[in-house]
């Protein structure tokens, strides 16, 4: 059967375009779907796209984040807050890690990303004005650091911390800093329902907004095309019906056992006639019982009560059961 035809826009039109900002203007769409695409196409960029941070720094002479150096005007919690700062693009395509070995030289007095890019091969720092540390004049620094590739907002618990003195950050590994959608009517012919999506996309500079918009569509694409095919598993069909009938089969032996007699339950002779004396004499009736009321029972003690729980366990029943649920 041939879809119907839907009003679909021939192109994008892009109404404002920088290395970090893009303007992308779609339409016609049909009534309702500014919002699916914006919506979902907000929640891909800012989630999805993969990107480089900063996942751990190592100070020398620092064992650990809360302490401070002699020397340097920040304590080592603010320079690894800086560094959680960092913004990354790769230049050497297929560079995935890099540890990079600082050394700071006497002279250097303020520790910028512009100094830091000296030291690293297959990335560049894009904010190279941010002020990592300060310093005095005469000291010796010495830091390493790893930059990985990964995607969204990673914690700093999640990254493994290969030894004393090596400080994880928490890393945000999207290159999206911004996203934003509106909807407004527009007109087709004579028809003023159809829709507008406006999409602004802001990026730190280590992709275009134009190529994170075509990455984001491509994940999309990727996960709705599997509801596209033939690639429903009919398996999970059987597997849904076996299931059903395995319940089927549970709720029907339960529900048997309910009715039946005490007498199924192999119970001593003193504790079966406890239970005779209170009137209970089915399943049902026992497994309705609360646990501490059957303690109040005339000759029933503690040695009796954990003998019949222990039948009960057996046999998948407690007190309190709901057993309105067994239709009895």
């Amino acid at each position: 059967m041939a879809i119907l035809d839907f009003v679909k826009p021939d192109k994008i039109l892009v109404t404002e375009f920088s290395n970090k900002k893009g303007i992308f203007h779609l339409k016609p769409l049909e009534p309702g779907y500014g919002i699916t695409l914006g919506n979902s196409l907000r929640r891909v960029l800012l989630s999805s796209l993969k990107g480089f941070a900063v996942t751990s720094i190592k100070i020398e002479g620092v064992k650990y984040e809360f302490s401070t150096i002699k020397g340097v005007a920040e304590d080592v919690t603010e320079i690894v807050l800086n560094f959680k700062k960092i913004r990354l693009k790769q230049i050497i395509p297929g560079t995935q890690k890099e540890v990079v070995n600082v050394v700071i030289s006497e002279k250097e007095k303020i520790i910028t990303g512009k100094i830091l890019n000296k030291f690293i091969l297959g990335f560049q720092i894009l904010n190279h004005d941010l002020v990592i540390c300060n310093k005095e004049e005469f000291l010796d620094l010495k830091i390493s650091f790893t930059i990985e590739e990964g995607r969204g907002y990673v914690p700093a618990e999640e990254h493994k911390k290969e030894n004393i003195g090596t400080i994880p950050i928490d890393s945000i590994f999207t290159p999206i800093v911004n996203v934003k959608y509106s909807v407004e009517s527009c007109r087709v012919k004579q028809k003023t329902d159809f829709e507008d999506l406006s999409l602004e996309i802001k990026t730190d500079g280590s992709i275009l907004p134009k190529k994170a918009l075509m990455e984001a569509s491509k994940i999309l694409i990727q996960y709705l095309s599997i509801f596209s095919s033939e690639k429903i598993d009919k398996k999970e069909k059987v597997k849904i019906k076996r299931n059903k009938k395995k319940y089927n089969e549970e709720f029907s032996k339960m529900r048997t056992l309910l009715k039946s007699k005490l007498s199924e339950m192999d119970l001593s002779v003193r504790t079966k006639n406890c239970l005779k004396l209170a009137s209970i004499n089915t399943i049902e009736e026992l497994v309705n019982c609360n646990r501490n009321s059957m303690l109040k029972m005339r000759n029933f003690g503690k040695k009796s009560l954990d003998e019949l729980e222990g039948k009960m366990k057996e046999k998948g029943l407690y007190f309190g059961m709901k057993t309105s649920d067994y239709k009895l």
